[in-house]
């Protein structure tokens, strides 16, 4: 029986998803996968947000791994595991004369970047797995996109010229590249937000912070607008389910399988606390016309309309047939607030994103008294 409220609240979550038919990976798997062939995995970074939880995933499973970055980012972490240090902007000596099964890329966001590992790695490693974004798509629309959907147009020509181009464009060409080096031989996941323990961007951690606080709390637009978001440990078992498959394609990632609303993830968050709260729904309106910032002062929201009808409403039909699955919310929500709780100060209280206490009681007082 749960013996604290840790605990309890592990137990109903679980027990809820069971009920509710939601699908969630069973946590705690130690040994080599189904087919018995431990892989040797090359991850160019591994040591930020993503790396850390897919590491530790590939290692329970059984597979040998050798990390290649530069060495300065959480240096302590996996002292068990080959490490070779190099540099993406020019050094990648440590990687000639190896070969690997897989090489896992989370670090690029520069097409330069990719076009030098990829080349360089082309002969001495089976597949290629880059992480790009679901900024690569060109339009949002449309309701239900999927990874046929149109993307930026850019041209290649400004990797040779040194050009800097936005981030969504800048993953379109680093796409490019991979399958120009692997033909055929290559998987490309295009993530939404990616939440959860050690997620520094404070995007989703914004939201059971500022619960857990108590008191009103502003609700952007309406109760009905849909959100979408991936925790990283479910991002991270999938990367590595995928892997041991042998997957290739292209793939989004973004969920849950279910269409989650914006007041669905508030009152789910809310049940992992015990603070008192209540919610004030704000509409769009009133929140544009007083230039209060969509996905960065009311973080993951987006008004669904013009460019931004689709944001937040992908078809998954590709990514869960493949074995995308979903830890519950509750879930997410606890880790991710106790995660935040064991934090210097500072940043407790410095968010990178959602609106000041000032600036939301302002809001709040104005929309009361309209």
């Amino acid at each position: 029986m749960p013996t604290s409220r840790r605990d309890f609240l592990r137990y109903t979550a679980a027990a809820g998803a069971v009920g509710l038919g939601l699908r969630h990976p069973q946590a705690g798997t130690t040994t080599v996968h189904q087919g018995g062939a431990s892989l040797r995995i090359l991850v160019l970074g591994g040591t930020g947000f993503i790396g850390p939880h897919m590491v530790r995933r590939a290692l329970s499973r059984g597979h040998t791994l050798t990390l290649f970055n530069r060495g300065r980012t959480n240096v302590h972490l996996f002292p068990e595991v080959e490490k070779l240090i190099g540099d993406r902007e020019g050094d990648l000596e440590a990687l000639k004369g190896r070969t690997w099964d897989v090489v896992i890329d989370n670090s690029a966001i520069n097409p330069k970047w990719v076009r030098d590992s990829a080349q360089l790695l082309q002969d001495s490693v089976d597949r290629y797995f880059f992480t790009s974004t679901r900024s690569v798509y060109a339009d949002f629309s449309m309701i239900g996109m999927d990874e046929t959907s149109p993307l930026h147009e850019v041209d290649s020509s400004v990797i040779e010229e040194g050009t800097r181009v936005p981030y969504g464009p800048s993953k379109v060409l680093c796409e490019r590249e991979v399958q120009k080096a692997f033909p055929n031989r290559t998987l490309i996941v295009r993530p939404g937000i990616i939440v959860g323990p050690g997620d520094r961007s404070d995007r989703f951690t914004y939201w059971p912070a500022r619960i857990d606080r108590g008191g009103e709390v502003l609700a952007p637009g309406d109760p009905t607008d849909p959100v979408m978001f991936i925790d990283v440990r479910d991002l991270a078992d999938w990367y590595i389910h995928m892997v041991e498959q042998g997957t290739l394609g292209v793939y989004n990632a973004l969920g849950p399988e279910a269409p989650l609303s914006f007041a669905e993830m508030l009152y789910g968050i809310r049940a992992v606390t015990s603070a008192y709260v209540s919610f004030t729904w704000v509409e769009a309106d009133f929140l544009l016309e007083r230039e209060v910032r969509q996905y960065a002062d009311v973080p993951l929201w987006y008004a669904p309309r013009g460019n931004r009808v689709g944001f937040q409403r992908f078809n998954l039909s590709r990514p869960l047939g493949v074995g995308l699955k979903y830890r519950p919310l509750a879930v997410t929500a606890l880790d991710t607030l106790e995660w935040h709780k064991t934090r210097p100060e500072e940043r407790r209280t410095q968010l990178r994103v959602g609106l000041s206490a000032e600036r939301e009681a302002e809001l709040l007082e104005e929309w009361h008294a309209k």
